[in-house]
C-alpha cells in the first residue's frame, strides 16, 4: 500500500482558493485543488450550501466533493459580508464559482471587479456553455447529455439515457482545475492572473468527439452503444450459471487462440471464418449465441478465474456500494477513511466511511483526505482572525447577522436559490 503524501509536501501547498460553488461542477474543481494541497475556502450562506440538504441521488454530493475544504458562513446580502469576502479574495490565488451567468456580477464579485483588486487572481467560472448563442441558458448535466449526443449514444435506439453518474459535472470541474493549474503556471512568467472558463456542453462534446470523428472518417453515423457494431469480436456481457452476469472481452487474434484453448473450443479455433478479429466481428450474429450457450452452465467465478489465468480482459457487473469491499481498492489505499460528523451533510449521527481518492499517484503516493467536508461556518472565526479581525469585531459580526458559526441559522447567501447553478442534478 502506498503511503499518503505529507501535507506540507503536497504540490499546491501554499495556494489559497476561495470558492462560491454548490452542487457538483464547481465543488469538483475545489476537490481536485484541495486534494492537491491547496487551502480551499468554501464561502456558504449562513444556513449552509443547499447541497448539504439534498436527498436521494444527491445525498452523496456534499461529503464527496467538499472534503479538504474550510467553510466560512457569510451573509453576502449585507455590505459588511461583501467586505469580508473582498478582504479574503485579496489574499487568494484562485477564485472559483459555478453560479448562473451574471450572479457574481450582482454581488460585485465578477472577474473584472476581483482582478482589479488582485492582479494575480485566477478566476475560474464553471458554466453551462462557453460564450456564444447558448451562454445564457440554464444547463444541467442531463440537459447537455441530451443535446450533446451522449444520451443518444448511451441508451437503446429511441430511448436516450443519461449516463449513470454526473460525468459532465465532474469532468467540467476537472477541466476548471486544469485551467487553473495552467493559469497558475503562466502567472509564474507574467505575474498576472486571468479568467478560466469551463463548460458542461463543451465538455460533453469532447466526450462524444470520437463518434463525431468516426462519422468524419467513415461517413457512417455512430450507432447507440446497445446497438453499435463492436470493433471487437467478443466484447459483451454474458449471462451465465444462476443468472449471474460477467463482461468478457477477446480483442486480438492471440487472445482468441487463448480463449478457445482455455474453454475447449477447438472447432472454433480451427474455423477459417473466425481467423481474424474483423472476421469474428462479421460473424457475431451466429457466433455470439453459440458462445453464450457454451458458457451458460459455467459460473461467473469459474469463467473469471479462467480468464484471469490466461490474461484475458473480464469484469464482474459491480454495483457502486460493492466497491467498498473491492480487494484492489482496499489493498492499495484507494479508499481513505473519513468521518462525516453529526450535523454535517444532513447526518443525524457520526458516520465512519471511506471515500475514493483521486485516481493518481505522485511519486508512487496517493493524495490524502486531510479533512472531511466541513460543518457550516466551521472555519469562519479562525479565518477572520487571520485577516486581522479582533475577537470583539468578530463577535459584532456574529451579533449583526453577517457571519455564523455552524449552529447559527441566518439569512440568505445573496444568490437566489432559483438562480440555478450550472451542473445541478435532479
Amino acid at each position: 500500500m502506498s503511503e499518503a503524501i505529507e501535507e506540507q509536501a503536497l504540490p499546491l501547498a501554499g495556494i489559497r482558493v476561495v470558492e462560491f460553488t454548490h452542487m457538483v461542477m464547481g465543488p469538483s474543481c475545489g476537490l481536485i485543488l484541495g486534494d492537491l494541497g491547496a487551502e480551499v475556502i468554501k464561502v456558504e450562506p449562513l444556513t449552509g450550501d443547499n447541497t448539504r440538504r439534498l436527498l436521494g441521488a444527491g445525498a452523496g454530493f456534499f461529503p464527496m466533493f467538499n472534503r479538504n475544504k474550510k467553510s466560512m458562513a457569510i451573509n453576502t446580502k449585507d455590505p459588511r459580508g461583501i467586505e469580508l469576502v473582498l478582504k479574503l479574495v485579496a489574499t487568494a490565488d484562485v477564485f472559483s464559482e459555478n453560479f448562473k451567468s451574471g450572479s457574481m456580477g450582482k454581488l460585485g464579485l465578477d472577474h473584472v471587479s476581483l482582478s482589479a483588486l488582485n492582479l494575480g487572481l485566477i478566476y475560474v467560472s464553471h458554466k453551462g456553455f462557453l460564450p456564444g448563442p447558448y451562454e445564457h441558458r440554464t444547463a444541467l448535466d442531463e440537459v447537455v447529455q441530451m443535446m450533446g449526443g451522449l444520451a443518444y449514444m448511451t441508451g437503446p435506439e429511441g430511448q436516450p439515457l443519461r449516463a449513470g453518474s454526473s460525468v459532465n459535472d465532474i469532468m467540467g470541474g476537472m477541466f476548471g482545475a486544469i485551467g487553473a493549474l495552467a493559469a497558475l503556471q503562466q502567472r509564474h512568467r507574467t505575474g498576472r492572473g486571468q479568467e478560466v472558463q469551463s463548460a458542461l456542453f463543451e465538455n460533453n462534446v469532447l466526450l462524444v468527439a470520437q463518434h463525431m470523428m468516426q462519422f468524419a472518417v467513415t461517413g457512417q453515423a455512430a450507432a447507440p452503444m446497445p446497438s453499435r457494431i463492436s470493433a471487437w469480436g467478443i466484447y459483451d456481457v454474458f449471462t451465465v450459471k444462476d443468472g449471474e452476469q460477467i463482461f468478457l472481452a477477446v480483442v486480438s487474434d492471440t487472445q482468441w487462440a487463448l480463449f478457445c484453448e482455455a474453454f475447449a473450443l477447438d472447432e472454433l479455433k480451427a474455423d477459417a471464418r473466425l481467423a481474424t478479429n474483423n472476421q469474428r466481428v462479421q460473424s457475431r450474429e451466429w457466433l455470439m449465441p453459440l458462445l453464450r450457450a457454451r458458457l451458460a452452465d459455467r459460473s461467473a467465478r469459474d469463467i473469471a478465474q479462467t480468464f484471469e489465468a490466461q490474461g484475458l480482459p473480464h469484469a464482474p457487473i459491480t454495483r457502486p456500494q460493492d466497491l467498498f469491499d473491492d480487494p484492489h481498492l482496499n489493498a492499495t489505499g484507494g479508499l481513505a477513511p473519513m468521518r462525516i460528523a453529526a450535523g454535517s451533510c444532513g447526518a443525524d449521527h457520526d458516520i465512519d466511511t471511506r471515500a475514493p481518492l483521486l485516481p493518481l499517484t505522485l511519486a508512487g503516493q496517493r493524495l490524502p483526505v486531510r479533512s472531511a467536508a466541513p460543518t457550516i461556518g466551521e472555519h469562519t472565526d479562525g479565518l477572520l482572525a487571520e485577516l486581522g479581525y479582533s475577537t470583539t469585531e468578530i463577535a459584532a459580526l456574529h451579533a449583526g447577522g453577517v457571519i455564523a458559526a455552524a449552529s447559527n441559522a441566518g439569512g440568505p447567501f445573496g444568490v437566489d436559490s432559483d438562480n440555478a447553478c450550472q451542473g445541478r442534478q435532479r
